[in-house]
């Protein structure tokens, strides 16, 4: 017979010997039958419990005991659901645990369950009491009734004035302490003590001891994991394991556990969502305090993405309105009718249309004015000079349709086109040619065609036409009325200008302006131009280079973007202890993949908010030096909105991959 027959033989008599009358007859809490774990090790498969059969009543204070690799620490995470067995059976509270799926386990560890480890397990940047206070976290208690139960559980293990130190600060017997209080948080019905004592000088363990006495006079049953027989001797009862088997089972204490009514569960809440993410959205900043350098290093990504899409949608977004504007002042947004036929390649000598035509279409959606005018030349003379030049009969309206202001005086008036006023309005480069400098032309009188006619007002400098072949300064602007009966003797047009409101309805607006005027004349006599193309050529152009400045900045975010993956993925790694420790507390898979995922979130998020501040200002200081800028919501929103998927993106991998860690694998990394 080999050793482990031995064992095997020795474990089925303990099992099957008759209880004392001392021995408990409740109905057990914890009941293993057969319990089998075997490991994967590359293509080998490792044993490790050949078959435990246990049976533990609510209110006992055992010591599972055995030398290092005999199994007692796997037979700690079977009990205490960190792990899956091989084979066997497992119940508990007369519920069978082999159904159950990785949220019910998580669910019945947070509730049932309250885990004491030999290294304390405490994570390092939170408070004694944030630490205590975590698996609360999960079990969804307000955070004032946290904190206040953390603070009295503490106040109780003699930590009443430790509340605020981190675990850095305190001894080992402290740190267990706080331990102990952690597992205490929900309740703790079953505490499962892996070598609590272990890492502690004797004074410290012993009052380690004490506790879970006091626990267990409490009403806690105690689970605790030794290789020491003298801790061991101190339970009320010791089982023993060797390579895998129960070799004895022996009370050390006559007294039956107290009564104790039977465990149930309290009611699970399983999600919600908004405390969760509340409670997400806490741990996260603390998280990313902890690491306040590298969090500074991560955010830059993504405030200098943000920021260079933000400021560079402003810087183009203005110059492709500085340009429209320079184009619509030359006349892009103005529709030309002219007469003649569109079979005519000349309608110069042509007379189709007439002033009433012009005030006709005034009246269409979208028309801004339409001026009717009629343009030849003239000789204008004032004291000894005599010049040719352009002169103009036109509208009021005329200002307004060429988005040509007056310098100085004033444009003559509707009173003055009824009036058939003698009255003129002069280009620059008349006043310059016609008169001293210096001198004031308002009120002087000039001679067009031999007729006297009144200076009223000056344009501003208006430039080179759009071809660059004529000089728009060199003209006379006088009323449509004096300038066809006075000057020309033509009671026709030679063009009806009309300006509309928005150039991108201008197609729109030109059919209009046709139907009405075949309305008009019974036929199409007329012909019209549409200048709008130009300004389109221009937004497209323009709007081409915003688009590649924009995915300039776009592909920076990106970069951004992964490095926060990058990040988070060294942090999962760096805290797969505490994702562990997180488990044993209670934690789903939900509630890790939400933490690790609202870090990068809340990363993105605050990276996304300073980037539109830095790049607003960035746009504010390129126009504090007489750039244009235009500042919309969108670019903005589309920045910020970027930066808040990229965190919930990029977040998602490494969250998944914390998600999906096996509790006991986590809790056994460096």
């Amino acid at each position: 017979m080999t050793a482990l027959d031995g064992y095997a033989q020795d474990a089925a008599e303990a099992r099957d010997a008759p209880q004392s009358s001392e021995a408990p007859a409740a109905e057990p809490l914890i009941r293993i039958r057969n319990l089998t774990k075997s490991f994967q090790r590359g293509t080998f498969e490792v044993p490790v419990l050949h078959g435990i059969s246990l049976d533990i009543v609510a209110g006992e204070f055992v010591a599972i005991m055995g030398s290092s690799g005999s199994g007692k620490t796997t037979l700690m995470n079977l009990i205490g659901l960190l792990d899956r067995p091989s084979g066997g059976s497992y119940s508990f509270a007369g519920q069978e645990m082999s159904g159950l799926d990785a949220e019910d386990r998580a669910l019945l560890r947070r509730d049932a369950f309250g885990f004491i480890f030999q290294q304390y397990n405490l994570m390092a940047t939170e408070t004694a009491a944030a630490n205590v206070e975590m698996p609360a976290i999960y079990a969804g208690l307000p955070g004032a009734k946290r904190r206040s139960r953390a603070r009295e559980i503490l106040t109780q293990l003699g930590l009443g004035d430790r509340l605020d130190h981190r675990p850095s600060q305190l001894s080992g017997g402290q740190q267990q302490r706080v331990s102990i209080a952690r597992a205490l948080m929900n309740g703790g019905a079953v505490i499962l003590a892996d070598e609590p004592t272990g890492a502690l000088d004797t004074r410290s363990g012993k009052e380690v001891m004490r506790l879970l006495h006091d626990l267990n006079e409490r009403g806690h049953t105690i689970l605790l994991i030794t290789h020491d027989p003298e801790v061991a001797a101190q339970a009320k009862r010791v089982v023993e394991i060797r390579d895998g088997l129960v070799v004895s089972d022996r009370r050390l204490s006559r007294d039956a556990p107290a009564p104790r009514p039977r465990w149930t569960a309290p009611p699970r809440r399983r999600f919600a969502v908004p405390f969760d993410l509340l409670a997400a959205v806490g741990m996260a900043l603390h998280s990313l305090r902890a690491n306040l350098m590298r969090t500074v290093l991560t955010l830059l990504g993504i405030i200098i993405g943000v920021a260079s899409v933000v400021a560079m949608l402003a810087i183009g977004g203005g110059a492709k309105q500085l340009i429209v504007d320079r184009i619509t002042a030359m006349g892009s947004n103005l529709l030309l009718v002219r007469p003649g036929a569109p079979n005519i390649r000349n309608s110069g000598g042509v007379t189709t249309l007439v002033a009433a035509d012009a005030e006709a279409l005034t009246d269409l959606p979208n028309v801004v004015v339409a001026v009717p005018e009629y343009q030849s030349s003239a000789t204008i003379r004032t004291g000894g000079s005599d010049y040719w030049t352009t002169v103009n009969a036109g509208g009021s309206d005329f200002p307004i349709a060429r988005d040509w202001p007056v310098a100085t005086g004033v444009f003559f008036n509707d009173d003055d086109l009824k009036d058939y006023a003698p009255v003129v309005v002069l280009g620059q480069t008349l006043v310059r040619v016609m008169f001293p400098p210096d001198t004031d032309p308002l009120g002087q009188f000039v001679l067009l065609n031999n007729i006297p006619f009144q200076v009223i007002g000056t344009m501003e400098p208006k430039g080179a036409s759009p071809g660059g072949g004529n000089d728009q300064d060199d003209i006379a602007m006088v009323p449509l009325t004096t300038g066809t009966l006075r000057l020309f003797g033509q009671r026709h047009l030679r063009t009806i200008t009309v300006k509309v409101a928005d150039f991108e309805k201008i197609d729109v607006t030109e059919d209009a302006i046709r139907q009405l005027l075949i309305a008009r004349h019974k036929k199409e006599d007329f012909q019209i131009r549409n200048m709008a193309s130009i300004i389109a050529t221009a937004t497209e152009t323009q709007s081409t280079l915003t688009l590649l400045l924009g995915s300039i900045a776009a592909i920076s975010l990106l970069v951004g973007g992964i490095g926060v993956m990058n990040i988070m993925l060294v942090s999962v790694t760096e805290r797969t202890r505490e994702i562990g420790v997180r488990m044993a507390a209670g934690a789903r898979r939900f509630n890790i993949l939400l933490q690790f995922n609202t870090e990068a979130l809340v990363l993105c998020t605050f990276g996304g908010l300073l980037g539109v501040g830095a790049g607003l200002g960035a746009a504010w200081a390129f126009q504090s030096f007489g750039k244009p800028v235009v500042y919309a919501a969108t670019p903005v929103v589309l920045a910020f909105g970027c930066a808040f998927f990229t965190g919930l993106l990029f977040g998602f991998l490494p969250a998944r991959k914390a998600a999906n860690l096996d509790p006991v694998a986590a809790l056994g990394a460096d």
